[in-house]
């Protein structure tokens, strides 16, 4: 594979998906990593795994779902998520190397739901999405708590869909993003600049798949 980013497009029972692969020279795994239901593969986040992680000899593949790339501005049921992504799945694997399933806030979502099905060495959450806004007893761990793999979950202090003391107790480990809100933006008060706070999240991920072997 070439060492320069590359797109590819993917037909899915929910239509045409898109990875960006952002290779690294010598890999040992693959990360695959999908955006939220407010956004794209432009996400501050995502946008620092693929600038950090190739070095490390992981190579990231950033994911639109089919809604994304169809130009679409409301993301559909979490069944059609899921089905773009297990159509996604054998391009993902493609390379022949063990595949992280990883994802923003509804894109950790899917890569949770899916994992134990589709293989995934381990899941990131990104943003995990615990319950809706105001609505905590509207619990969505059981996504999280039934992975079946190695998991970690990177959160922003001041996420409003779940703080990371909101978070169950279980098998998966938790980084917390301190200040962060559910884009891992923080204020000015708390005198991070972005690039700061981007370094703690790209310094829990990387450690965590050091550990993965």
């Amino acid at each position: 594979m070439s060492r320069r980013p590359r797109t590819q497009n993917v037909t899915t029972d929910a239509g045409e998906a898109r990875i960006t692969w952002v290779p690294a020279p010598e890999p040992r795994l693959v990360l695959a990593v999908s955006h939220g239901a407010g956004g794209g593969i432009e996400a501050r986040d995502l946008k620092a795994l693929a600038a950090a992680l190739p070095a490390q000899g992981v190579t990231v593949a950033l994911v639109e779902q089919p809604w994304r790339v169809a130009g679409k501005k409301v993301a559909p049921a979490p069944k059609t998520l899921d089905t773009g992504w297990r159509g996604l799945w054998p391009a993902l694997a493609a390379p022949g190397l063990p595949v992280v399933s990883g994802g923003r806030s509804a894109g950790a979502r899917v890569a949770c739901r899916t994992a134990p099905e589709l293989g995934a060495l381990a899941v990131l959450a990104l943003s995990f999405p615990l319950h809706p806004p105001g609505k905590p007893e509207k619990s969505r761990a059981g996504e999280l708590l039934g992975t079946g793999v190695p998991t970690l979950v990177v959160q922003g202090g001041n996420d409003p869909f779940g703080r990371p003391e909101e978070f169950p107790s279980g098998p998966y480990e938790l980084a917390e993003v301190a200040y962060g809100d559910h884009g891992f933006a923080v204020p000015k008060r708390s005198g991070l600049s972005e690039a700061q706070t981007m370094d703690v999240l790209t310094s829990a991920v990387t450690g965590w798949l050091a550990g993965l072997g």
